[in-house]
């Protein structure tokens, strides 16, 4: 097997580790131990209603500024780390060199983790930004090399 199939099947997991295992812990943190049960701030009605009935429920019925702010960077996770596995994936067995493949996917890991604790902690633009444009520049990176080599652009 080549080199790059063997830095893909420790990179792209540790991509899926970033999107299960950094933000969702970091989700069920902001919900469990501060705002939903300490502050009991539900966004579901069914959530609330062992807190009371009809209009005495409703009171729990709110957004959180602090929930939104990690279900944005959970979702924005998402947007982002499916398609790098994709096409990390086709990339590495197109064969690359094993040092390029590496760059690739440590400066995309990088960036996610980077962009996820801009977002939650929340530092000041454009460090977001930068680490967003980071990761979509190494995926767009990997696609055209991907394209160049096998269509031979």
């Amino acid at each position: 097997k080549s080199h790059s199939s063997r830095a893909t099947r420790f990179w792209n997991p540790l991509a899926v580790f970033l999107l299960l295992g950094f933000t969702a812990p970091a989700r069920i943190h902001s919900t469990c131990s501060g705002v939903v049960c300490k502050q009991r701030v539900f966004a579901n009605p069914e959530d609330c209603a062992g807190f009371g009935k009809g209009e005495n429920a409703k009171k729990y019925l709110r957004t959180d500024d602090r929930v939104e702010r990690v279900r944005r960077a959970h979702l924005n996770d998402l947007e982002n780390i499916v398609p790098f596995l994709g096409i990390g994936l086709l990339y590495s067995l197109s064969g690359p060199d094993l040092s390029t493949a590496i760059l690739h996917f440590r400066l995309f890991v990088g960036a996610r983790i980077y962009h996820t604790i801009a977002y939650l902690t929340p530092l000041p633009q454009p460090n977001r930004a930068l680490a967003f444009f980071i990761g979509y520049g190494v995926t767009l990176s990997m696609a055209y090399r991907l394209l160049k080599s096998k269509l031979y652009l």
